[in-house]
């Protein structure tokens, strides 16, 4: 896995080892980020399920003025943590080692202009967190939760959870949906 673009571009990237991260690959990321770039220069990015910190290192390099990244897995924070140092983006981090249902309602700082999240398939986290973000000060209006997910995983019930659904990407086994809080899609 490597950086794409940007400052830190054809830097490799480590990734834990095992099978409890599944690292985007380079294809999907250049897709997403493609999709993301209008929304990227000074940007405040929270990467929740953060693996090897991917998402959020290669929104830094393109232009995002600072990432959370929260995981709590120590194999994969250490990643996270050497993957910063080698492509020089401590400075704009912020590393929680802690749950993402716990960092949601108070290590969050920043008003958040992306937000990722990638979590476990088939356990439900999707849901979880859209509810706790629905009414966090730091999504508001301009806000945009991108959630990449398996493509059996169906999103029709976030407008209960105060969210639209604002396109999807599909690609062979997964897919990534983007929303906004209700009532603000165009």
């Amino acid at each position: 896995m490597r950086v794409i673009a940007g400052t830190a571009r054809r830097l490799l990237l480590k990734t834990p080892q095992g099978l409890e991260t599944r690292p985007t690959s380079d294809m999907i990321k250049e897709t997403l980020f493609n999709m993301l770039m209008p929304y990227l220069p000074g940007a405040v990015v929270v990467d929740l399920f953060a693996g090897s910190g991917g998402i959020g290192i290669e929104a830094l390099s393109r232009g995002a003025r600072k990432a959370y990244f929260v995981e709590n897995s120590p194999k994969a924070i250490a990643c996270i943590t050497d993957n910063l140092k080698h492509t020089h983006l401590e400075d704009k981090s912020v590393v929680l080692k802690q749950d993402v249902f716990a960092a949601l309602y108070g290590s969050i700082r920043d008003k958040a202009d992306i937000v990722f999240l990638d979590p476990p398939y088939f356990q439900g986290f999707e849901k979880r967190v859209l509810e706790i973000l629905q009414n966090m000060p730091y999504i508001t209006e301009e806000s945009r939760v991108i959630v990449e997910a398996s493509n059996q995983t169906m999103f029709d019930d976030v407008s209960g959870l105060g969210f639209d659904v604002e396109k999807e990407k599909i690609y062979k086994t997964n897919k990534h949906v983007f929303l906004r809080k209700k009532g603000t899609c165009l």
